[in-house]
């Protein structure tokens, strides 16, 4: 008995050990200002949550649910995706992003769902939301309704875009139940939320969902972003005939909600063969809703302390500048996750590695403006939106040429002699939007330039913007002409409101 009291001892010990390795496994994590959600797309079984049902502002993964209300109105044969729609002065006033078309601009319901998608465009989405719901209220009272009979309790909407509103609300958990609907209300149009890249006349966009093209399997959703939200995205990604959806909300950056999205995802799939150690977190569907406001992380995200004005775009060419900004705080734990990356090389890679790397070689998907077109009519629509972008260029030109003289002739806009003043004034308004069009070219952010023209002005402060290119139309300000500032400064701070 005595010989045997050391092995039971050490049985005990060992014992004891693991029980706190289980413990230290199956612990809760510390609460932060983000939300986490993974869960399993067929079963709705929760793999992992963190703050998932603490009320969150959505920014544009809003859109999410303004294509699911359009694509449940073509399903059920209220328009078709060749139905036109029209660019009202309301949805050609909405903040960027955007695509930036005149208004009375047409287009296809399929194209206007595209440019919202992978864009982001805020203008699309009204421009469905007019073509379905007739009106901005009138859609998001769709919204609502359609919110409620999914189960998204935590959910109310008062805009199909996601720009800032205090009634904009949702949580981890109702975006969840939203993405696993869609699935499996909408599966002949899911192509919508994977599409990697869309070509606009001579622009091409990439999807701001940086698991696209990067992350093997990634297929959906979006991505989000104001000031007081965070970087938020809705993923998902197919293994082996599974499907996971990860949502992160709140993370600092365009780079860090995709790493957490990956991390996430890498989990779910490797928990197979563990899932017995876990407890059972039962459905989102059942997750208890915490009554609480929304945090504001407008201080945190678009303070002062941010070397360039955060978007919904953030980080995009980072891979090129030496790896994600704030990989430090955004990949918390990543030297213990790597992926298999199905034929990149190397065959291990770390979260931020694997979206800093190029994306996936693809054809871009062609959107135009217009009826729908096949064939020859098709490469004639496209080729005229790419002549409406380069038609401001000739002019720009032949603008700064004229605008020599006005230099000189600048004495004579001072004198009192009206007749000798009036070629001048008539020219000086045509050259100086064109100097600042020549002018705009370091910002590439634009999908439309020529179509966004008369807009512009209102988009001068938005440098992430897909209406980036005609808004810097207000740097002619800077010419020493008192009354043309004026002009310039009245609209600019609309994109204000644009967090």
């Amino acid at each position: 008995m005595h010989a045997l009291r050391p092995l039971l001892r050490k049985s005990l010990f060992n014992l004891f050990a693991a029980s706190l390795a289980c413990a230290a496994l199956l612990a809760p994590r510390a609460v932060s200002a983000e939300a986490l959600l993974l869960i399993e797309a067929d079963t709705g079984k929760v793999l992992q949550a963190e703050n998932a049902t603490i009320p969150w502002y959505p920014a544009s993964v809003t859109k999410i649910m303004t294509a699911y209300v359009t694509l449940r109105a073509v399903k059920d044969g209220r328009l078709t995706l060749d139905t036109l729609l029209t660019v009202s002065p309301t949805a050609a006033s909405q903040s960027p992003s955007k695509m930036g078309f005149r208004p009375g601009t047409q287009l296809t319901v399929d194209n206007a769902l595209k440019m919202m998608m992978v864009k982001s465009a805020n203008d699309m989405a009204v421009v469905l939301a007019e073509g379905v719901g007739g009106s901005i209220d009138g859609f998001s009272a769709i919204m609502n309704d359609t919110a409620k009979k999914l189960g998204m309790t935590q959910t109310s909407y008062v805009n199909p875009n996601g720009l800032p509103a205090d009634g904009q609300i949702t949580s981890a958990r109702d975006l969840g139940i939203l993405a696993r609907s869609f699935l499996r209300d909408l599966p002949e149009y899911e192509y919508f939320v994977h599409i990697p890249a869309i070509r606009f006349g001579k622009r091409t966009t990439g999807n701001f969902n940086k698991l696209i093209g990067r992350y093997p399997g990634a297929d959906g959703f979006k991505t989000g972003f104001i000031c007081a939200s965070g970087y938020n995205l809705v993923a998902s990604a197919t293994r082996n005939g599974r499907r996971l959806i990860a949502v992160v909300l709140g993370a600092n950056s365009g780079t860090a909600r995709a790493v957490k999205a990956a991390q996430l995802l890498e989990r779910g799939f490797g928990q197979d063969n563990l899932t017995w150690l876990r407890p059972s977190l039962g459905t989102v569907d059942n997750l208890v809703p915490v009554d609480a406001s929304p945090p504001n992380l407008r201080d945190e995200m678009c303070g002062g302390h941010r070397k360039r004005p955060a978007s919904d775009d953030d980080d995009a060419l980072i891979a090129a500048n030496g790896g994600p900004s704030g990989s430090a705080s955004a990949t918390g734990g990543e030297a213990q996750v790597t992926f298999f990356t199905a034929g990149l090389q190397p065959p291990l890679m770390k979260a931020s590695e694997l979206m800093a790397s190029a994306p996936a070689a693809t054809e871009p998907v062609l959107v135009y403006t217009g009826p729908t077109r096949t064939g020859t009519a098709l490469i004639a629509a496209v080729a005229a939106d790419a002549d409406q972008q380069t038609a401001s260029k000739p002019r720009g030109k032949k603008s700064r040429v004229a605008k020599k003289p006005d230099a000189a002739d600048k004495p004579k806009d001072a004198g009192k002699d009206a007749a000798k003043d009036t070629k001048t004034a008539a020219v000086k308004p045509v050259a100086k939007p064109a100097e600042a069009k020549k002018n705009d070219k370091s910002n590439d952010k634009s999908d439309a330039k020529t179509a966004a023209k008369p807009a512009a002005p209102k988009h001068a402060a938005a440098k992430h913007d897909a209406a980036a290119k005609p808004a810097e139309k207000p740097a002619a300000s800077s010419d020493p002409k008192p009354a043309k500032p004026k002009a310039a400064t009245k609209p600019a701070a609309k994109p204000a409101n644009n967090s």
